[in-house]
Formats: structure tokens, C-alpha cells, sequence
């Protein structure tokens, strides 16, 4: 027991380092390397090329398949191209393997040092992570050296051969375990080099290690399936094709495993070698086989993952990637784009309310409520995504856009429950009992209902620049509502002071509309303060100081006095 504690001890210490290391490079080159996929996948080679570049640095298959899927499920790649993608990464995920059989462990030590001082002495969000790389690195290696150290009993230990002796004869038996501990590792890396350790010190032979290795590839695979089980069909496709095209390729070499060990003796003869150059030599073989083809298997995957309906998707997000949690700033633009989709709904419920008001349409006021469950269920999605990614470690600027955009997505579920539960009713009550408005009346509605719609459209421009001068302007349009608000009223009990049967009919449903739209426009507004703040031009309170007031109260108090060579008013 404690040897298997000290080997899952490694284990944990390789996937931090793992982690450590993929979490800098996406936050340090995250939007250059999204960039790079999007544009070198026109051609099926230079997607492979690609995929084998990204994953090589990124250390992780996974994660590039989890970009490849988000860029498919816009429909921003081909699913051909995609596939070339994948089949380089899972060859890219075997140079790390390759240069971890290496003994390099001398350079943890190094990697440690300079990278602990680096992080330490900087408060540059470029530095630090690219300190936190080579932390990452260090740790791999100290972990690779622990878990050595660890398993060295496990040499002598007869119980160890016995349970692991039937595995031997059984391939599709290893290849299923080791596939099951690469899904709950989720990492196909940490396994594999677990099985190049526990070959170079004898506890399994080479045939069981390059049968696990097969499981470890397919286990790979479905990791990304799983983590893309709540996402559109086209974005479930890359990592399906994917997984078609490990399986075949394991059920395929896993009967012709005792004729390949000898070739491998003759390439290296040390056995951790010869495991990392079978991990290599399967992968490129996957992609000599399926580069050819990928249009083939993306016809298959498209004929057992075709489109769903349009309607289906409408309520759930589209621009949320969960592959961009690691890269704050990516993360932070999808965000974004999903609150500004958040609020073009907000601004249709919006203008088709005026409609709902002019028609007396019951079924159109039925569609706007149903409007604002898809806002509720966006401000939901945008509000978990951003609590996954505030787990990480975000700089003072990412956490302002972070607030910045949790304050104004609340803004909008606020509006659209204005819309939904006030004007609505509102609606509702005035088509049941038969009222109209006066013809100014609802002119008045119209003007102001008119502004706010602007505001809105204003504000969204506001949350995407941080524009200062458009800022200021929304700001200002704030008090211009309040005063119109107040002008209408007064307006409206003129009428009513006048004799007006339409007015005193629809009186308090033609002020409640008022006051709504009122609320609503200080909801829209509320995205120019935070900007304003950081700028320097707005005050925390609207009140007087003291000594203001009192001046104040003085200088009414005294008599006016006229300045020389002036005329009384």
C-alpha cells in the first residue's frame, strides 16, 4: 500500500505538472495559437502539420481537440481538416513521450530554479507564465523520477506479477484498463510513461506494455468525447472521428503486436525506448492510413452525428468554448460575444413589446415571454462559465472584464424580466379589458420607447469598446429619460384634467409603461459606470459636501446684489 501511495503521488505530481505547463503556454500564446489553427487548416497537410506543432507544445491532445471542436461547432473549419488537425496532434503527443524516455531528469532541478525566481520576481502576466512552463517542465521530470524511484519494489513483489501475468494472454482486457485509467487520468501522456517506467524495471513485459500503450491511444480519445457530450453535433464530430479512427487502428495492431517487438529491438535496445518508439510508429501509421481518407470518415461521423434542428439550439450558448477556460483573455472575448447575443434577444423582446401594445396580439406577447427563458438560461451559462474561469488565476484587468461582464449580463436578465413580468401583463390587462391609449399617448409611448431601444443598442457598443465619449453620451441619456418620463406624466394628467374618456380609461397602464420603460433604460444604462470610474469622470456620490450646501444655502439667503455696470434681471 505505501508503494502504491508513493506511485499515485507521482502520478498526481506529473498531471499539476502537465496542467502547469498547458495552462502557460494557452495563457501566454493562447489567441497566437487559436489564430495559427484557424488559418493553416486550408490544406489537409499543413492541417496535420498543425495539429502535431500545437499539441507538441501544448502537451495535451485533448485540449486540442477541444479548440478543433469549438472552431467546428462555428463552423470556422471543415470537418476533413479538422480530422488532419487530430491525426497530427495524436502524433505530437508522442514527442513529449519521446524526449521524457530520455534520462533528463538532471534538468528538473534547473527547470525549478529559474522558473520559482522568474514567477517570483515579476508581476508581468507574460513572464509569469512563461515561469509557470518551465515550473510545469520541472515538475514532469521530478515526477517521472519519483515514480521510477517508487516502483523499483514493485521488481520483487509476486503478488504484483500474478495479478498482472493474465493480462498478457488477454490484449483486449489491458487495452480496456488502460484506456479506462487514461479517461480518469485524462491524460494519455501520464499513462503511457507509467507503462515505459513499469517496463524499463521489468514489471510488465514489452508485449503487455505496447498492448496498454493501444489502450492509453484510445483512452486519449475519449476524454474529448465525454467533455463535448453537452455541445452541438458539429462540435462532437472531430472528437468521434477521432476516436473511430484510434479504435481501428488499435483493434487492428493489436493482433500483430509478437511479430512488431522484434523490429523495435532492432531500432533501440533499451525497453523504455522501444515503448515511446511504438507510441510514435502507431501514430504515424493512424495518419499515412486516414490522411488519404478523412473525407471518407467524415461522411461516416456526419451519417451518425447529423444536424439537429435549428430551433433546438436556440437556448443554449454558442460562443461559450470550454477549451478557452485556460486562456483568460480568449475566454473573456467568448463571454462577450455570448452576452452580446444575450442582449440582441433582449432587444427584440424589447421592440416586439411596442408591437404587443400596438396590435393587442396575445400570441406575440406568449413569444416574447418565451424570449426571456432563453435570456434566463444565457445569463445562467455566461454566469457558471465565468465562475469556472475566475478558479483561475486572473490578473487585475481580467477580473475587472470579469465583473464588467457578470454586472451587465445581470443587467439584461433584469430587463428581460422587466419585459417579461410588467410590460407583458401590462399587455395582457389592456387587451382583456379592451383599453386604447390616447392617440398622444401612445405617440408619447412610441418617442420614449424609441429612445430606450437606442440606449440599448448604445449601451451594447459601450460593453464592447469601453469607449469613454459614448460612455458619457449614455449616461446623459439616463437623465434624458427621467425628464422625459416626468414630462409625459404631466402630459398625461393634463389630458385627464381636461376630460379625456381615453386617458382616464387606460390611466395607470399608460403610466406603469412609462415607469417600465423608465426601469429599463436605468438597467441599460448601469454598463457606462464602471467605465466612467476607471476614467476619472464620475463622483461616488450625487450629494452636495457640507460646506457646498451651506454656501449654497448663504448665497440664497442674501439679497442679489447687481455687479457694477450691470442691468437688474
Amino acid at each position: 500500500m505505501h508503494i502504491l501511495i508513493e506511485i499515485a503521488g507521482g502520478i498526481a505530481l506529473l498531471l499539476w505538472g502537465i496542467r502547469m505547463v498547458r495552462t502557460g503556454v494557452t495563457r501566454a500564446f493562447g489567441s497566437a495559437i487559436r489564430r495559427g489553427i484557424a488559418i493553416a487548416t486550408r490544406r489537409r497537410l499543413t492541417a496535420f502539420v498543425t495539429g502535431m506543432a500545437v499539441t507538441g507544445i501544448l502537451q495535451s491532445s485533448t485540449a486540442t481537440a477541444l479548440i478543433v471542436s469549438s472552431f467546428g461547432g462555428r463552423g470556422m473549419i471543415a470537418l476533413p481538416a479538422a480530422l488532419a488537425v487530430m491525426l497530427g496532434a495524436d502524433v505530437g503527443s508522442t514527442l513529449v513521450v519521446q524526449v521524457l524516455s530520455l534520462d533528463v531528469s538532471w534538468l528538473s532541478p534547473l527547470f525549478l530554479l529559474v522558473g520559482v525566481i522568474g514567477f517570483l520576481s515579476t508581476e508581468d502576466a507574460k513572464r509569469r507564465n512563461l515561469s509557470r512552463i518551465l515550473i510545469g517542465l520541472g515538475l514532469m521530470l521530478l515526477a517521472i523520477r519519483l515514480i521510477m524511484l517508487a516502483s523499483h519494489p514493485l521488481r520483487e513483489a509476486e503478488t504484483v506479477s500474478v495479478l498482472l501475468r493474465p493480462l498478457t494472454d488477454e490484449p483486449l482486457l489491458a487495452i480496456l484498463l488502460a484506456a479506462l485509467l487514461t479517461w480518469l487520468a485524462h491524460s494519455s501522456l501520464t499513462v503511457v510513461v507509467l507503462v515505459m517506467t513499469l517496463a524499463s524495471l521489468h514489471v510488465i513485459n514489452l508485449q503487455l506494455a505496447l498492448a496498454l500503450v493501444l489502450g492509453a491511444n484510445v483512452g486519449g480519445a475519449i476524454t474529448p468525447m465525454i467533455m463535448t457530450l453537452g455541445q452541438p453535433p458539429a462540435a462532437r464530430r472531430v472528437p468521434l472521428g477521432n476516436f473511430l479512427m484510434r479504435a481501428a487502428g488499435a483493434a487492428a495492431c493489436v493482433w500483430a503486436i509478437p511479430y512488431i517487438i522484434p523490429y523495435l529491438g532492432m531500432v533501440s535496445i533499451d525497453i523504455s525506448h522501444r515503448v515511446a518508439n511504438f507510441h510514435t510508429a502507431f501514430n504515424l501509421a493512424l495518419a499515412l492510413v486516414f490522411l488519404p481518407v478523412v473525407g471518407l470518415v467524415s461522411a461516416l461521423v456526419m451519417r451518425m452525428l447529423p444536424e439537429r434542428e435549428a430551433s433546438d439550439d436556440e437556448k443554449n450558448p454558442k460562443y461559450l468554448e470550454q477549451s478557452a477556460l485556460d486562456s483568460p483573455a480568449v475566454a473573456l472575448t467568448c463571454a462577450s460575444r455570448e452576452t452580446l447575443r444575450m442582449g440582441d434577444i433582449v432587444s427584440d423582446m424589447l421592440g416586439r413589446s411596442l408591437d404587443v401594445f400596438r396590435r393587442d396580439d396575445p400570441n406575440l406577447a406568449k413569444e416574447v415571454e418565451r424570449s426571456d427563458d432563453t435570456v434566463d438560461g444565457l445569463h445562467e451559462a455566461i454566469k457558471l462559465y465565468l465562475t469556472r474561469l475566475a478558479r483561475n488565476e486572473l490578473d487585475p484587468a481580467e477580473s475587472r472584464r470579469t465583473v464588467e461582464i457578470l454586472s451587465f449580463t445581470t443587467n439584461l436578465e433584469h430587463v428581460g424580466d422587466i419585459i417579461d413580468k410588467n410590460l407583458m401583463e401590462l399587455a395582457t390587462k389592456k387587451i382583456k379589458a379592451r383599453s386604447s391609449f390616447s392617440k398622444e399617448g401612445f405617440a408619447e409611448i412610441e418617442a420614449m420607447h424609441a429612445q430606450v431601444v437606442g440606449n440599448l443598442q448604445l449601451a451594447l457598443n459601450v460593453f464592447m469598446s469601453g469607449d469613454v465619449r459614448l460612455a458619457r453620451k449614455l449616461l446623459e441619456q439616463k437623465v434624458h429619460i427621467r425628464e422625459m418620463e416626468q414630462r409625459f406624466s404631466e402630459a398625461h394628467y393634463a389630458r385627464i384634467g381636461a376630460g379625456r374618456l381615453e386617458s382616464m380609461d387606460s390611466s395607470s397602464l399608460h403610466l406603469d409603461v412609462l415607469r417600465d420603460l423608465k426601469r429599463i433604460n436605468s438597467h441599460v444604462t448601469s454598463v457606462a459606470y464602471p467605465i466612467l470610474e476607471d476614467a476619472g469622470q464620475i463622483v461616488s456620490s450625487r450629494l452636495r459636501s457640507t460646506a457646498a450646501a451651506e454656501l449654497n444655502e448663504a448665497t440664497a439667503a442674501a439679497p442679489a446684489t447687481p455687479a457694477a455696470g450691470s442691468e437688474p434681471r
